[in-house]
C-alpha cells in the first residue's frame, strides 16, 4: 500500500514538472519568435498551456523598444488568450480560432535623433531582395480581438526634458483571417496610433501591404473638444500637490503654484497648462488638468500630465 502511494506521488510530481518544462520551452520559443518578427527585446511574464482545453494564456507580455533608443516599454499586454487547434501544428501549421489582446499601452517614442521606435522595428524595414527568405511556419488565426487601452507618444528630439502625451483609447476591435506574425504585429503597431489620430507614421504603409485594412485618421479628441483629464487618488492634499508639482516641473515650466487653492499653471512646450486640487475627503482628493494652445485643446498634454503623477503616487 506504502508503495502505491508513492507511486502515485511520484507519477504528480512527473507530470507537474512535465507541464512545467514544457510551458517554459514554449514561453522560450514564443519570446524567440516575437523577437525575431520585431526586431525588439521581448518578454512575457506568465505562460500557460492547456492541452484538454486547447488554449493559451500569457500574461504581462512587454515588447521593448529596438535598439537606438532609450529603454522604453513599446508594447504592454497584460493579457492574451488563445484558442488554438492543436492537431494542424502536428502538421506544421498553427490554427487559432479567436486571440484576444488586452492592450494596455503602445508607446510611440522619438529618439534625439527625430527617429521613431514603431518605425525601425525589422518587420518594417526594407528587404534585401538577394537574400533568401527565411521559411515561416503556416498560421491562421480565424478572429482577433484587440481592446486599445492608450497610446503614450514620448519625444526625446525636443529641447529639455522629453514632450509626454497620452491618447485615451479605450476601445474594443475585431479582425478576420490573420496569416502571419508579421501581420499581427503590424496590426497591434498600427491600428492604435491610427485610433489616436496620428498621422505621419511609416508603419501604415507596412500595415497595408501586409493586407490590413487601412482606417481612416481622425484626430479624435480635437473633435471632442475636452481640454482636461481628470483622476481621483487615494491621498492627502500636499501629497496630491506635491506629486502634480513634480510632473508640471519635469513637463515644463512653473509659471503660479498656490498650495491654498491648490491650482498650479505651467507652460508645456507651448500649451498653457492648469492642475487644480478638489478634497473628496480626509485622505482622497480629486486632480483635474486642463491643457490649451491657441485656444485649441490639447487633452493628450493634460493626459501625458495626469500619467506623471500616476507614476508618482504609483
Amino acid at each position: 500500500m506504502k508503495k502505491n502511494i508513492v507511486l502515485v506521488v511520484c507519477c504528480i510530481v512527473g507530470v507537474v514538472v512535465f507541464c512545467a518544462l514544457r510551458d517554459f520551452v514554449i514561453k522560450n520559443i514564443v519570446t524567440v519568435v516575437a523577437t525575431n518578427v520585431s526586431g525588439a527585446p521581448v518578454h512575457i511574464g506568465g505562460f500557460s498551456f492547456s492541452v484538454i482545453g486547447q488554449s493559451v494564456t500569457m500574461t504581462n507580455f512587454k515588447m521593448y523598444s529596438p535598439k537606438g533608443f532609450p529603454r522604453d516599454t513599446l508594447i504592454d499586454i497584460p493579457l492574451i488568450k488563445v484558442s488554438v487547434q492543436i492537431v494542424p501544428a502536428v502538421f506544421g501549421k498553427i490554427h487559432i480560432r479567436e486571440l484576444s489582446l488586452d492592450l494596455k499601452e503602445i508607446w510611440m517614442v522619438k529618439n534625439k535623433e527625430g527617429k521613431l521606435n514603431v518605425d525601425s522595428l525589422a518587420f518594417t524595414q526594407k528587404k534585401d531582395t538577394a537574400a533568401k527568405p527565411v521559411p515561416q511556419m503556416a498560421m491562421q488565426m480565424d478572429l482577433v480581438r484587440l481592446h486599445i487601452g492608450k497610446v503614450v507618444s514620448k519625444d526625446y528630439s525636443v529641447s529639455g526634458p522629453p514632450a509626454l502625451k497620452v491618447y485615451d483609447i479605450d476601445i474594443q476591435k475585431n479582425y478576420k483571417n490573420i496569416t502571419s506574425a508579421q501581420q499581427l504585429t503590424a496590426l497591434i503597431i498600427a491600428e492604435p496610433l491610427k485610433a489616436a489620430g496620428i498621422q505621419g507614421v511609416s508603419v501604415y504603409g507596412v500595415s497595408m501591404l501586409t493586407g490590413i485594412a487601412a482606417l481612416p485618421v481622425a484626430a479624435a479628441f480635437v473633435f471632442a473638444g475636452k481640454d482636461f483629464a481628470q483622476a481621483t487618488y487615494t491621498v492627502g492634499w500636499d501629497k496630491a500637490y506635491a506629486a502634480g508639482l513634480r510632473a508640471l516641473k519635469e513637463a515644463g515650466v512653473i509659471k503660479k503654484e498656490n498650495i491654498a487653492a491648490g491650482v498650479i499653471s505651467a507652460d508645456i512646450k507651448g500649451a498653457q497648462v492648469v492642475l487644480k486640487l478638489k478634497k473628496i475627503s480626509g485622505n482622497i482628493t480629486e486632480i483635474t488638468v486642463s491643457a490649451r494652445k491657441m485656444l485649441v485643446p490639447q487633452k493628450e498634454i493634460a493626459s501625458g500630465v495626469m500619467y506623471r503623477i500616476a507614476e508618482d503616487l504609483k
